[in-house]
């Protein structure tokens, strides 16, 4: 009975239960995708309603009068707005030391609960409240997007893994083969933009309470190419009647219900990216080496020449919000119909970001080339677009001009994610790929922040500039690496695992026999010890 119980067993077919296995494994993979993707998805559309709802609430005079009194909500505001988006300047000293001894996972579910930290202080309005919370959320906006990215790449690399499991270089856990893992990083990097770029505005609450377009745009007399700063002239008061401070509350609550269901998402759907042994790889490098590694990845000409790219991604994500959708949608059709045009941006974006998949079949190229393509003579377009202020019937046109905009955006963004995922194939350099990515296009974010009172033809020439540059680069880059150019990439130092005592023992040994330091030691010692029995 022994032997039967040991011997084996005539149902149990290995090849059949590994194969098992590894399907659980790919599904697992596939739940950790979807979960980063719709917990993304969330945080970034609870912090845009809010911010969207607040800054239309307190730029309302009559609002912060009977509200607030002489609180200086005014003030406030753009002491936030400063520190959202002047913090993540110094994001490069910080994230990828946060993400190594945090790990990818738990520094996701970090910055979401700073997003619902942010979402909490609404509650109560005052400065010591807000500010510090707009700080953290500048704090945090580099280390939750490095995270993702480095957190779907790392995915896409796993899942490879769990499909060639067979393969000897898989097993011994080498390095993957150059371009092995390109096409799930295309596929997983296009969901998480499929999934990311929704953003929800607040129409069910906010729209109700809004003035029409001939109260609002009274006083406003140059819209598009012809303004300057956000819109000159727009009326100080925007809402026909306040709204009640339940309403507010239950707003408020809804959204906060949403940021810890983001919280929850990443902490209990998500796994981790590295295996428990690449955790402790990752961090014990230590600590100066994991920040000197970013400013040394910067000596690849690689990155150097994406670095137009990355500005030009941020200038365009903070344009299309501001100069796009205010100066140009607002403007022309009121402030009635700005959840329109958001929620056109956003799922133009979200729906054109698949067209990053053509990548399985074409070249790396197409999709960045693809979004210039028809970010450059919108630009153009918009040069010399000046629609005339309380035109409801410029609404068709404008909605077509935000759809094509959102297209190119989303063929920017998905294919400098992929782009990076492909050049970049190294584990343990994910991390700092990516914070140098989101760094860059803090640095251009906050740029757009500085140049808000510039006329809308000066900022439309940067951004025509800066894109051309940035073709001029990518191509550069291109034919460098066509060359068989070689690329200058930081050597990241061995782990060291093993702590050593004997040093310390044997230096204790020294001084108390032949220096006599320590215990006061008078006489000298009877004995003659060799030195070699010491060290011994």
């Amino acid at each position: 009975q022994m032997e039967e119980f040991l011997g084996p067993q005539p149902e149990y077919d290995e090849e059949e239960e590994e194969k098992k296995y590894y399907r659980r494994k790919k599904l697992g993979v596939v739940k950790n995708v979807l979960g980063a993707s719709v917990g993304g998805m969330i945080i970034y559309s609870v912090y845009m309603g809010l911010l969207q709802m607040q800054l239309i609430l307190h730029y309302d005079e009559t609002y912060r009068e009977v509200k607030y009194g002489n609180l200086g909500l005014e003030d406030i505001d753009k002491k936030m707005l400063m520190g959202i988006n002047v913090t993540p300047i110094i994001a490069l000293l910080y994230t990828p030391i946060l993400i190594r001894f945090l790990g990818t996972k738990w520094m996701m579910f970090l910055a979401s609960g700073i997003y619902a930290l942010f979402v909490s202080t609404n509650y109560w309005e005052r400065y010591y409240t807000l500010v510090p919370s707009a700080v953290a959320i500048g704090a945090a906006i580099v280390p939750l997007w490095a995270s993702l990215g480095n957190y779907i790449t790392r995915m896409a690399q796993q899942y490879y893994e769990y499909v060639n499991y067979k393969d000897d270089h898989v097993q011994e856990q080498k390095k993957l083969p150059k371009g092995a893992c390109h096409r799930y990083v295309i596929v997983f990097q296009s969901v998480i933009a499929f999934c990311v770029f929704m953003c929800f505005p607040q129409r069910i609450f906010l729209h109700q309470y809004l003035s029409d377009y001939n109260h609002t745009l009274y006083n406003v007399k140059h819209c598009g190419a012809e303004g300057s700063g956000m819109i000159e002239g727009f009326n100080r008061t925007v809402l026909k009647r306040l709204p009640r401070s339940l309403a507010l509350i239950q707003v408020e609550s809804v959204l906060m219900g949403a940021a810890f269901l983001s919280m929850i998402i990443f902490l209990a759907v998500c796994g981790a990216a590295y295996r428990p042994t690449e955790e402790i790889d990752l961090r014990s490098i230590g600590w100066g080496n994991i920040f000197q590694l970013p400013f040394k990845h910067l000596r690849d000409y690689r990155l150097r020449l994406l670095i137009p790219f990355f500005i030009y991604s941020g200038l365009d994500t903070l344009f299309s919000v501001t100069g796009l959708t205010l100066s140009y949608g607002v403007c022309t059709v009121g402030l009635e119909w700005l959840y329109l045009l958001v929620m056109v941006y956003g799922l133009s974006c979200s729906l054109f970001s698949c067209l990053s998949l053509s990548l399985l079949r074409l070249p790396r190229y197409v999709s960045l080339l693809g979004g210039a393509v028809i970010h450059g003579p919108l630009l153009v377009f918009l040069l010399f677009w000046s629609p005339a202020p309380r035109s409801p019937d410029q609404l068709p046109y404008l909605l077509v001009v935000i759809a094509l905009w959102g297209m190119g955006s989303a063929l920017n963004k998905t294919g400098l994610s992929i782009l990076l995922g492909m050049l970049y194939e190294d584990k343990e350099r994910l991390d700092f790929v990516y914070t140098i990515y989101h760094w860059w296009q803090a640095i251009a974010i906050f740029i757009v922040y500085l140049w808000t009172g510039l006329i809308m033809r000066a900022k439309l020439s940067i951004l025509l500039v800066i894109l051309l540059l940035s073709c001029f680069c990518y191509w550069t880059m291109e034919r460098r690496l066509a060359k068989n150019m070689l690329f200058r990439l930081p050597r990241i130092p061995r782990p060291k695992h093993k702590v050593t005592y004997h040093n310390l023992f044997t230096f204790c040994c020294f001084c108390i026999f032949f220096f006599k330091i320590p215990f006061g030691w008078r006489e000298k010692s009877k004995y003659h010890i060799s030195p070699s029995l010491v060290m011994r």
